[in-house]
């Protein structure tokens, strides 16, 4: 369980190849702080610790997560948002973020508000994934508030602070992102959509 509070950026450091999987070893300031079987959330996908050499490690990404995330496209030294699991009894600063990307959307527009950024994203609508205005979206593991809403597009502002501590600053339109849509609105239309 996250929180979509970036806690660092991680450099990709080497991509591995295994059979239908993908070994990405990532060299991060936390990394000293890691064990083995830890979960970490990688641009929002939860991922689980398989090895750790100095300050690198490396974790896998089975076909399924390929499939779904912007994780196939990763490139050596890439930057990409990471968050560790959540302790009980620390502060919800985000919202409830489980590290399973629904979906990717592409970045369609940036619009510099002089203090702030506005992005819009678009995305495949036939999955059944909703946004609404004020409403918690996951860009990257990034916890976002929804400004605006369409039937396949969003926007979210994002201040100095967060453009400048997550990868939102390396955006460009046309830019492939993970999206985890929030869980009480997934499981609402999964309500609404049952026959």
């Amino acid at each position: 369980m996250f929180t979509g509070i970036i806690e660092s950026l991680g450099i990709v450091k080497d991509l591995k190849n295994e059979l239908n999987n993908l070994h990405i070893t990532v060299a991060c300031d936390f990394t000293d702080e890691l064990k083995i079987d830890q979960s970490v959330s990688h641009n929002g996908v939860c991922l689980t610790v398989v090895n750790i050499t100095n300050n690198e490690y490396t974790v896998t990404a089975i076909e399924e997560t390929l499939k779904k995330t912007n994780l196939s496209e990763l490139k050596v030294n890439d930057i990409i948002n990471l968050e560790r699991g959540m302790k009980l009894g620390d502060r919800l600063d985000g919202h409830i973020v489980q590290g399973h990307v629904d979906q990717t959307a592409i970045c369609t527009n940036i619009e510099n508000e002089e203090g702030s950024w506005k992005f819009t994203f678009k995305y495949d609508s036939k999955l059944n994934n909703i946004t609404i205005e004020k409403g918690s979206i996951t860009v990257n593991g990034v916890s976002l508030t929804v400004v605006d809403s369409k039937k396949d597009t969003f926007s979210v502002a994002i201040i100095p602070y967060t453009y400048e501590h997550t990868n939102f600053k390396n955006f460009k339109i046309g830019t492939e992102v993970n999206l985890e849509f929030d869980v009480i609105g997934k499981y609402v239309s999964r309500l609404m959509n049952a026959n």
